[in-house]
């Protein structure tokens, strides 16, 4: 990582163990905790497989005047696979919570702004409807109360995500078959150049933070992945929540997104038609890598708008 990051965990109430990662910056080892526990909070909440490379824009941009923290999901990175198999959206919203709580009570005490990206986004909402409180100021990446949304895929549904629920249901006894053939083709050499050439990746997308993905993807249990996105099509999708939202957020769309399309996008952006809105142009799903400058400089600018962040880095001033 281009970046320097000390890992704690907690415990969920199951007994399982979830990793979060605060950033030190230039700060030094033996006093980052010190330093860093005054500085204004921003928590990162990933996407499904998400790798931690995809943040690296917007923690190189905030760090060294931040406190940022970024968090597994369960069978993510070093979190620990679900200890009672459980993977269901209330899950990660209880964890989200736990890591909040855990932030406030080492920093400042105040709650961080919320950057979610794709997956996130739900699980950031569901936070805001559980604890309001949590969650002052929301960014909202490549994601929308739905996400996945078979209604917004190129290919319909018949039945839509009941459909797909169900589907998803019966084929996890299959899971452990299929896995070995998934983890052959995301670790090969053709990987990069599927993604190309399906249009899920644009031509900017940086190669290495790819590979690193796949990489992440790899080491992923199979079963976490995918009970993962079962738990997603179960749950119910989050757009009751958008008339109760009274923080300040931005939304954050890429154009050429094949996975959350402009539309659905745009479908949030009606739902909270006082946010702040970006459109970035020539990315697609995996913007934070493609546009990432853009995007960590959008942040930014939203953060010293809304007056809980800086401008720029002290060290810059």
């Amino acid at each position: 990582m281009p970046y320097r990051r000390f890992t704690r965990f907690l415990v969920a109430s199951d007994g399982t163990r979830v990793a979060y990662h605060t950033h030190a910056g230039n700060a030094q080892e033996d006093e980052a905790e010190s330093v860093l526990s005054s500085r204004p909070g921003v928590l990162l909440t990933n996407g499904i497989g998400t790798s931690e490379n995809f943040w690296r824009h917007i923690v190189g941009d905030l760090e060294q005047d931040h406190r940022v923290v970024h968090w597994d999901y369960r069978g993510h990175g070093r979190s620990e696979v679900s200890a009672r198999g459980d993977y269901a959206l209330r899950v990660h919203v209880e964890d989200l919570e736990r890591v909040t709580e855990q932030m406030m009570a080492s920093g400042d005490g105040r709650p961080p702004h919320h950057v979610a990206f794709s997956m996130g986004v739900r699980v950031v909402l569901e936070l805001y409807r559980r604890r309001p409180e949590l969650v002052p100021a929301m960014t909202l990446i490549a994601g929308g109360p739905a996400t996945p949304d078979p209604s917004a895929w190129f290919l319909k549904v018949p039945g839509g995500r009941g459909t797909v629920a169900r589907s998803f249901q019966l084929l996890t006894p299959f899971v452990p078959l299929v896995a070995p053939v998934v983890h052959d083709l995301i670790s090969s050499r053709l990987a990069y150049p599927f993604g190309r050439l399906t249009g899920l990746l644009r031509a900017r997308a940086p190669r290495a933070d790819i590979v690193e993905l796949f990489k992440g993807l790899s080491r992923m249990d199979p079963r976490a992945f995918w009970m993962m996105m079962r738990g997603l099509m179960e749950a119910p999708p989050s757009w009751d929540v958008l008339p109760q939202v009274r923080v300040p957020t931005q939304l954050i769309a890429a154009k050429n997104d094949l996975m959350v399309p402009l539309r659905e996008m745009e479908q949030l952006r009606e739902g909270l038609p006082q946010a702040e809105w970006v459109l970035v142009e020539d990315a697609g799903h995996a913007g934070l890598v493609e546009a990432g400058t853009e995007i960590a400089e959008a942040v930014r600018t939203f953060r010293q708008a809304c007056g809980v962040g800086p401008a720029y880095p002290t060290h810059a001033q």
